[in-house]
C-alpha cells in the first residue's frame, strides 16, 4: 500500500462545515441552502465567528447550478466573494465541487454528465486559483454512496429520485470524480482530494438472526464508492489510490440501526446512542474510524458530525471521548467537521430549522438572520478543544 501523504492535512484541526446543498427536493423545488442561511451575505463575519472559537479550517459547497445556468459558460459571481473572504480571513476552505446539485438540462445519468462536471471542475480550479495562492481542497462530490442510495436507489429526496439504480448512479459518480479530479490536477497538480460517505453499521433484529448476512452486506457496501475510487472494485472505472488522498467520514446519531426485513433500507430502526447501557450491538465510533484508516491507510478525519437541540454538548462530548480512544489506538486522526456549524432549515419545510448548529439562527426584523451561539455545544466544544490539544501537538511533532 503507497504510503500516507504527510498528516497535516487541515490548518485547524476543528473545522466548521457550512450547509451548501443544491439539489432539487421531494417538492420540486431547487435548494440553495447557502443563500437560505444567509452565509453569502455574512460570510466575512461567519468567518471572524469560526476564528472566535479558533477554527481556520471550513467545508463550503460550490454551487454548480448557479455558476452554470447555460452549458459552458459560467458565472463566478457568487464564488469569487467566497475565495476571496477565504483569503481576507485566513480561513482554509476544502470545497465541494458538487453538492448534490447539477444544473437543470443535466441527467445526471447521462454520459454529458462527466463531460460537463469534468469542465466545470477545470472552470472551477482557474478561477480560484487566480484568486488565492492558497492549497486548495476539493471534494468532487459530496457523499457519492449517500447521494447513490438518496438519488438512485428509494427515490428518495434528492433529485432525480430514482428507484433501484443506485448501483449505476454510484459507478456514475465515480466515473465522474475520477474525470474532476484529473481537470482539477491539471490546473494544480498539488491540490488535495477528500472524499466523503457516510460510516454505519447494520445489524440483524434480535429475533431475525436469519437476516445477519443481509446486514453485514449492507455494512460492507459503505466501503463501495472508496474501492472504486482507488481501483479495488470495478478497475473499468480507471480508479487508483492516487484518487484516494484524503478521506472523511460523515457520522450522526442515526448511523447504526438494525434492520427487521430483507431490505436494509426498509423496516427497522436505529441503534439508540443515548440510551445507557448502550446496545450490545452498538460499535463506538474510534473502531469505526479505525476500520476505515486501516482498510486504506489514508489520511482521516471526521467530515461531518453535530446533534440537534439539547443533544449537542452531549454529543460533541462523546465524539471528543471516541478521538482521544482513535488516537490511543493509533489512528493520527486529521480533525472533526462540526456540520452544520451554522443551524439550517429542512430541505423539505423552510420553517423548521434543526438547532444543530454551533449558531443557532434569529431572523430579524428587517430580515437577517442573527447567529445565536448555543451555549451548552460552545461549553462542550472549549471542553474537547482542550482535551485534544496535545494530542494533536503530538501527531504535528511526529
Amino acid at each position: 500500500m503507497t504510503a500516507a501523504p504527510n498528516p497535516s492535512v487541515f490548518s485547524s484541526f476543528w473545522i466548521g462545515g457550512f450547509e451548501s446543498a443544491c439539489h432539487i427536493n421531494k417538492l420540486g423545488a431547487r435548494l440553495d441552502m447557502i443563500a437560505a442561511s444567509q452565509h453569502d451575505a455574512q460570510i466575512a463575519a461567519d468567518y471572524e465567528l469560526l476564528r472566535s472559537v479558533r477554527i481556520t479550517t471550513a467545508r463550503e459547497g460550490i454551487r454548480w447550478p448557479q455558476i452554470e445556468r447555460t452549458p459552458g459558460r459560467y458565472d463566478f459571481s457568487s464564488l469569487v466573494p467566497m475565495v476571496r473572504a477565504a483569503r481576507d480571513h485566513g480561513i482554509q476552505i476544502n470545497w465541494n465541487l458538487c453538492h448534490y446539485g447539477w444544473p437543470d438540462d443535466l441527467d445526471v445519468f447521462s454520459p454529458a454528465f462527466i463531460d460537463r462536471f469534468a469542465r466545470f471542475s477545470k472552470a472551477v480550479a482557474r478561477c480560484i486559483a487566480e484568486e488565492t495562492d492558497q492549497l486548495p481542497l476539493y471534494t468532487p462530490v459530496n457523499e457519492i454512496s449517500f447521494l447513490a442510495w438518496a438519488a438512485g436507489d428509494v427515490g428518495g429526496f434528492i433529485h432525480p429520485h430514482a428507484r433501484h439504480r443506485g448501483e449505476e448512479l454510484k459507478r456514475q459518480l465515480v466515473r465522474a470524480a475520477i474525470a474532476a479530479i484529473d481537470a482539477v490536477w491539471s490546473v494544480n497538480r498539488h491540490a488535495r482530494i477528500v472524499h466523503v460517505d457516510p460510516v454505519i453499521q447494520v445489524v440483524a433484529a434480535r429475533d431475525r438472526p436469519d437476516l445477519a448476512p443481509v446486514a453485514d452486506a449492507y455494512t460492507e457496501s459503505q466501503f463501495d464508492a472508496w474501492d472504486m475510487l482507488c481501483g479495488r472494485q470495478a478497475p473499468e472505472l480507471g480508479g487508483s489510490m492516487a484518487y484516494l488522498d484524503v478521506i472523511g467520514i460523515n457520522y450522526y446519531h442515526s448511523n447504526q440501526w438494525e434492520i427487521t426485513s430483507g431490505d436494509p433500507g426498509g423496516e427497522g430502526h436505529r441503534l439508540r446512542w443515548e440510551d445507557e447501557p448502550r446496545d450490545d450491538r452498538w460499535v463506538p465510533l474510534h473502531q469505526l474510524l479505525l476500520r476505515v484508516q486501516r482498510r486504506y491507510g489514508r489520511p482521516t478525519f471526521i467530515g461531518e458530525t453535530s446533534h440537534f437541540g439539547a443533544g449537542r454538548g452531549r454529543w460533541i462530548t462523546e465524539i471528543a471521548d471516541e478521538a482521544v480512544r482513535a488516537f490511543e489506538a493509533g489512528l493520527p486522526l486529521e480533525g472533526i467537521c462540526l456540520y452544520p456549524i451554522i443551524d439550517r432549515h429542512d430541505w423539505e419545510d423552510p420553517n423548521h430549522w434543526h438547532n444543530s448548529g454551533l449558531w443557532d439562527v434569529e431572523r430579524a426584523a428587517d430580515g437577517t438572520l442573527a447567529r445565536r451561539l448555543n451555549r451548552d455545544y460552545a461549553t462542550a466544544l472549549e471542553a474537547a478543544q482542550r482535551r485534544l490539544e496535545p494530542l494533536v501537538a503530538a501527531r504535528e511533532a511526529a
